[in-house]
């Protein structure tokens, strides 16, 4: 298993601690790809999950770039067009930070919007 599918476990886990009902793992559609997508609340989440070993290329939230968030709502939009749903959409980000066989893990709810 890779560093970034144990970090998305991790993050899966942490988020169903926490209350969160993951419905789909790694969708892809055409525009790019969604880590998990969760139900939590009167919210749908699309969780993009970043996982770094060290602070050495910055902290692991500051890779999901425009660029990156772009493909991430086309990527929602495509998985909302497939899945109907009352719920309320946003965009978290998780931060997964290994050392060795331990892990840091911080949520960041509504990381970015639809502009």
């Amino acid at each position: 298993m890779t560093d970034g599918a144990r970090g998305e476990q991790r993050a899966a886990e942490y988020l169903a601690q926490r209350g969160y009902t993951v419905l789909a793992r790694n969708y892809r559609s055409p525009y790019g790809e969604i880590d998990l997508i969760c139900a939590h609340g009167g919210c749908i989440a699309f969780v993009e999950v970043k996982t770094r070993s060290s602070a050495k290329f910055g902290a692991p939230r500051e890779a999901v770039t425009p660029a990156k968030q772009r493909k991430i709502i086309l990527t929602a939009q495509q998985w909302l067009a497939e899945h109907p749903t009352a719920l309320q959409p946003r965009f978290d980000v998780v931060e997964v930070r290994r050392a060795g066989a331990r892990c840091r893990i911080h949520l960041i709810p509504n990381a970015f919007e639809v502009s």
